[in-house]
């Protein structure tokens, strides 16, 4: 097999940062509109000649896969398998990208790796059935990598969004009843191209979030103070002033002990990630400075 990573959804966040860190590597890159995963012949097509294939195409819309759930399926579920399908007939190696959706959320301690999962929304059922077909079509090629709470200098995110606001907001009311681990995409998209170098690594449930854990509220406040902006103009709130057509998960805290047994330590604590990632200029030049 003629070595070389192909990498899908490469047009959105994370796709684009998996692009800048393989930047000297063999790549092939298929956004959206070059490939759409749930055409089996076009995904054979595509995976032919590449030894790592890296998935980040993905139905991304949560409140909108409850009134759509088969659309969503479609591409997280169905247009999974067709990627592990033809991984399995070349044996390329797959790195998918999932979500702690897929878990019930109502923990009190980080999720480990083969926690029993759960779904307690339409999108996190898409993309469970996504994880059983690499699991089962892959069982020694597929890599199922979980992220959440995911930021970035590319396409929309709660980061942007709270700086963006700050120019035309005093105050902001932010949800501090949900826990995660804001996870920033291009940390991720490194750690993604390190198990790709990592042949030896097993394959199964790996979780790409970033260490340590807060809140929504949490994250807005450090991202304020990050960028010399005033935290005290961010309040906290509960769940209920915003509700959403899909559920959310009110526990998104997930452990990291497999990264052990790939010989690659967890991503950095949010706080240190997010730090590095507000200097970057995409974020500086979004919100102005507090006098």
């Amino acid at each position: 097999m003629t070595p070389g990573w192909l990498v899908t959804g490469s047009g959105g966040m994370l796709g684009r940062d998996l692009l800048t860190v393989l930047a000297g590597e063999q790549v092939t890159a298929l956004d959206r509109a070059a490939l759409d995963i749930t055409d089996p012949a076009a995904v054979r097509a595509a995976v032919a000649g590449h030894s790592v294939v890296v998935n980040c195409a993905a139905w991304t819309d949560v409140d909108g896969a409850e009134t759509a759930e088969e659309a969503a399926t479609a591409v997280n579920g169905t247009g999974v398998r067709h990627l592990a399908a033809a991984c399995a007939e070349t044996g390329a190696r797959l790195l998918h990208v999932s979500t702690d959706y897929v878990l019930p959320g109502d923990a009190g301690h980080p999720y480990p790796e083969d926690a029993a999962t759960g779904p307690v929304n339409a999108y996190g059922r898409s993309k469970l059935a996504g994880e059983r077909a690499v699991a089962e079509l892959l069982p020694e090629h597929g890599y199922i990598v979980r992220t959440a709470w995911l930021y970035g200098e590319h396409g929309g995110n709660f980061v942007a969004t709270m700086l963006k606001l700050a120019a035309q907001r005093e105050t902001l009311d932010v949800v501090d009843d949900q826990q995660g681990q804001p996870t920033w995409s291009y940390a991720l998209a490194q750690r993604l191209v390190a198990l790709g170098r990592a042949p030896e690594a097993p394959a199964g449930v790996y979780h790409g979030t970033a260490s340590g854990r807060t809140t929504w509220y949490g994250l807005a406040r450090a991202a304020y103070e990050l960028s010399g902006l005033d935290p005290e103009r961010i309040r906290p709130t509960n769940s209920a002033a915003f509700v959403r057509p899909a559920v959310r998960p009110a526990y998104s805290v997930l452990g990291h002990d497999r990264w052990a047994t790939a010989g690659l330590p967890p991503l950095p604590d949010w706080r240190e990630s997010l730090a590095e990632a507000l200097g970057r200029p995409a974020f500086t030049a979004l919100a102005p400075k507090d006098a």
